[in-house]
């Protein structure tokens, strides 16, 4: 039997790396073992350059423009050669942040070539752990994940539900409590609460703090102030994180202490569990017939079926979606631990967040097609409520309450006179306005009542859609 393993082009092991590449290959961008090291090369080259522009260490020169723009120019073109290049060294040094330094050295020899200048290379990496390295790299990495792929897609699947909303604002729906026929709504008010849940944890999501640090082996600036004793390090520390447009941590062991990551995390996680109630309860719809998929598309809903044609845009966002969120919770629980002041847990551990990432995104996509391969049908909703007219006893009795606090007579114990004729048995139309006709109430009330339907007992269901703006 063939070896799948040594394949060329490699075999992919996962899925998102093989079946679904198309739709998560953005994220390589920003979340891949490239992309770390591109963003590590960044952060080597803008603490270099950061060091000479602020003149930190007495008797060092100031890098051109001209210099920077070429360091920087490294950063910019860093692609494949450049990962086999990293590669091979790493393969030397058996350190993966000791090989990024040593090819900003390359570079910066090849940019700066005169013999004078090969002291200024000893300013890469300068009193740097490879902590204050990867910290930055990673808050750096996850900012551009979350701001430019995996928000904006979220944000347009709650846009696309917010406008099926609104789309289907007054079409009556009957509710179900329990899974037991409730107080109609409509379609577009159930739909906008779930838009309104998805848009809150967006909110907190788009408020996310991104922290960083550069301290040290143990956040101290030890060899920072041994070697530079006269250098306000706390400050050039802080401009240079916030440089980065990321916050400043100033206390930390030599780890960043990745509260930042936990708290954002669990947002995301949040957001994929309220889209896996999205994608229950609309699965669920599509069953009681409410939606009808569209055909046509060229999918095959059964290999033995002909008729079907099965709900699973939802099915495997719900599936992506948890293994999205288990990965979301272990790095939310284990990256804010470390023992003492260092382990290699958080190594290891932030490896898998492209990951993470990358399942919620192809739910995001399987829910979006999901959603708009979908037509409503009032029809359907319509059949239901004609067929549950007992869901009228509600507004009877609760109308009946408010005119025995009114001194009315006759309107004593309304839910007990409602439950004894509409509970475990279907009821009528005709059934209902004869039990109205003999309660006596005033004409204007027993009138409202009887030419109330189930159709039209949806309160203010409407109305509320309007809320999402």
């Amino acid at each position: 039997m063939s070896s799948f393993g040594d394949a060329s082009p490699p075999i992919a092991l996962g899925a998102l790396d093989g079946r679904y590449r198309s739709v998560v290959a953005p994220l390589v961008e920003h979340l891949s073992e490239a992309a770390l090291n591109r963003m590590r090369v960044h952060v080597e080259v803008e603490w270099l350059v950061h060091l000479t522009d602020h003149h930190v260490v007495p008797g060092v020169r100031v890098l051109s423009g001209s210099e920077q723009a070429a360091l920087r120019d490294v950063v910019t073109h860093f692609g494949t050669d450049e990962v086999a290049e990293l590669a091979q060294i790493e393969r030397e040094t058996v350190h993966d942040v000791k090989a990024v330094e040593y090819f900003v050295k390359r570079r910066l020899m090849a940019i700066a070539p005169d013999e004078a200048d090969r002291g200024l290379a000893e300013l890469i990496h300068f009193a740097c752990t490879s902590e204050d390295i990867n910290n930055l790299s990673y808050a750096l990495m996850v900012r551009g994940a979350v701001m430019s792929v995996w928000l904006p897609r979220a944000s347009a699947l709650v846009d696309q539900v917010a406008g099926m909303a609104t789309g289907l604002r007054d079409v009556p729906l009957l509710a179900r409590t329990h899974g037991q026929p409730a107080t109609p709504t409509t379609m577009g008010k159930e739909l906008a609460v779930l838009a309104f849940r998805l848009r809150r944890q967006l909110a907190r999501i788009g408020r996310a703090d991104y922290l960083g640090k550069l301290n040290g082996a143990t956040g101290t600036f030890g060899a920072h102030l041994a070697a530079v004793p006269l250098a306000d390090w706390p400050s050039i520390s802080r401009s240079f994180v916030e440089g980065l447009g990321l916050t400043w941590n100033p206390l930390t062991t030599q780890i960043e202490s990745h509260d930042w990551q936990a708290e954002l995390y669990a947002d995301m996680a949040r957001f994929n569990r309220v889209l896996h109630n999205l994608c229950t309860d609309v699965w669920t719809y599509v069953s009681l017939g409410y939606f009808a998929q569209v055909r046509g598309q060229g999918s095959v809903g059964s290999s033995t079926m002909p008729h079907k044609v099965n709900p699973i845009r939802f099915e495997n966002a719900e599936a992506n979606l948890e293994v999205s969120n288990a990965l979301l919770d272990v790095l939310g629980s284990t990256l804010v631990q470390s023992r003492l002041q260092r382990d290699l847990t958080d190594s290891s551990m932030q490896r898998n967040i492209g990951t993470a990432f990358g399942h919620s995104l192809l739910a995001l996509d399987n829910a979006g097609r999901g959603l708009a391969g979908l037509d409503a049908v009032p029809a359907a909703m319509d059949a239901d409520l004609d067929a549950n007219w007992e869901v009228l006893g509600e507004p009877i009795q609760s109308a009946m309450r408010a005119l025995g606090a009114q001194g009315v007579p006759g309107m004593d114990n309304p839910y007990e006179r409602l439950k004894e004729l509409t509970r475990g048995r279907r009821i009528t139309q005709g059934d209902l306005q004869t039990f109205i006709a003999g309660l006596g109430l005033p004409d204007d009330v027993a009138a409202r009542l009887s030419a109330m339907t189930p159709r039209t007992y949806i309160g203010a269901a409407p109305e509320l859609v309007d809320y999402l703006g």
